[in-house]
């Protein structure tokens, strides 16, 4: 239950992250309005997953899962360019998350 709280309180990373660069420094409503209620819901599940998971596993999770999934969206999207390399980083970001998950 706490792991998959903790995904998807790394995928909501992703999309505060995402609106916080659309926000325009918080002069666009909508994304600012994103930006704040994915951020709570992130941190509160990442709070009610350290409860049962150690804090140093439960963040490098979650912000792996974060960091690629916003790096991944911004590829896809068009806004960061694509390469091999790149999507080889990401892939090791995620295969060291799932190592983790693994190990625990």
């Amino acid at each position: 239950m706490h792991w998959l709280v903790l995904v998807l309180s790394g995928a909501l990373e992703a999309v505060w992250a995402t609106a916080l660069g659309r926000s325009e420094g918080f002069t666009r409503l909508t994304p600012t309005v994103v930006f704040g209620v994915a951020l709570a819901a992130s941190m509160a599940g990442l709070a009610l997953a350290m409860r049962s998971l150690p804090v140093g596993t439960a963040y490098a999770v979650w912000v792996g899962i974060g960091a690629a999934l916003t790096a991944g969206y911004a590829m896809w999207t068009g806004q960061e360019p694509v390469s091999a390399v790149r999507v080889l980083l990401l892939l090791g970001i995620v295969g060291c998350v799932v190592g983790l998950k693994l190990t625990h």
